[in-house]
């Protein structure tokens, strides 16, 4: 993942702390009471990373089997597969069995919007993608977890009307996140308060994308009693000042669940993919040591792995 991405020697002077809770999320966790037991997704965006053998994945497995092994490790996947084209439905029962098979832990998919309709089509006449779209994940059944919808650059505040009428069209009972990045939907006070209050009515959510590069986008938004969190990290060079960000965001949930937050979902990205295990590690680690979550932890296949957790804790 590129987006936010900044050079490695400015890394350093990156303010990371959180901001206050947004103008919305006031609104929206006033709104409940804390739940007895919230439900907490962690999981990465890809599931076929050959970095990962003899990390997570045993030596000699295929690449065809690489879903298999990852569901024996995480509960959810940020399905960033079907951004590139419309899913055809063989595919996603495919994927539904490895899960089904393999997978011991409730596990969870979460497809993001194929790139026809939110960049080709812009959500203008996308109708027949959508339909398409939303009939062959609907494959996936009780493994299918909320939906992200992520929008160009270049859409702005200007499209509102588009967005919302988009939103609006889309089933009731279809859990759908909302990721936003340009830039002037968070910089313009007015544009912002429109922008949540409006996902808060149609009950869809904001993702909250923490990039080292984008720190608008770490907006703190909540329009619905739930989370969607793309955290990006920056490798293995970086560990310490990774953790530190998780161990902020583990005291911001904290809070949150406090009024009533009801599930988050946690993705682990970087944009060198071979230790996101490591850090996903620690973040299931830390959220289930304080924040009660239950979420089985990743069991590491190499001695010096092991060994290196260890030492974390």
């Amino acid at each position: 993942m590129d987006f936010g991405k900044v050079a490695e020697h400015e890394i350093a002077s990156v303010d990371f702390t959180l901001p206050e809770d947004g103008k919305q999320t006031a609104i929206t966790l006033t709104e409940n009471k804390p739940v007895k037991d919230p439900a907490f997704y962690i999981g990465c965006a890809k599931w076929g990373r050959k970095e990962w053998l003899n990390m997570i994945y045993p030596a000699k497995t295929k690449e065809a089997d690489f879903l298999d092994q990852y569901v024996k490790h995480f509960n959810s996947i940020e399905l960033n597969a079907v951004f590139y084209s419309i899913p055809n439905a063989e595919l996603i029962r495919k994927w539904k069995q490895k899960a089904e098979e393999n997978s011991t832990n409730g596990f969870i998919f979460c497809p993001k919007f194929s790139r026809t309709i939110s960049h080709i089509k812009r959500l203008k006449d996308a109708e027949v993608p959508t339909d398409l779209y939303l009939s062959s994940i609907h494959e996936f059944g009780k493994y299918l977890g909320p939906c992200f919808l992520q929008l160009g650059d270049n859409f702005g505040p200007k499209n509102f009307d588009i967005l919302e009428n988009y939103l609006k069209l889309l089933p009731v009972d279809f859990q759908v996140f909302v990721e936003l990045r340009h830039e002037e939907w968070f910089a313009n006070a007015v544009d912002r308060e429109r922008l949540f209050e409006m996902l808060h009515r149609l009950k869809k959510g904001a993702v909250i994308t923490d990039a080292s590069g984008r720190r608008d986008c770490v907006h703190m938004e909540l329009t619905i009693p739930e989370i969607f969190i793309r955290f990006v990290g920056n490798g293995q060079d970086f560990k310490e000042s990774d953790f530190a960000r998780i161990d902020e965001w583990v005291t911001r949930i904290k809070s949150w669940l406090g009024k009533g937050l009801e599930k988050v979902y946690f993705f682990l990205h970087q944009h060198d993919e071979k230790d996101t295990p490591v850090l996903a590690d620690y973040t299931i680690k830390q959220f289930n040591r304080h924040l009660g979550a239950k979420v089985p932890e990743i069991k590491f296949i190499s001695n010096d792995l092991k060994a290196d957790q260890k030492k974390l804790f």
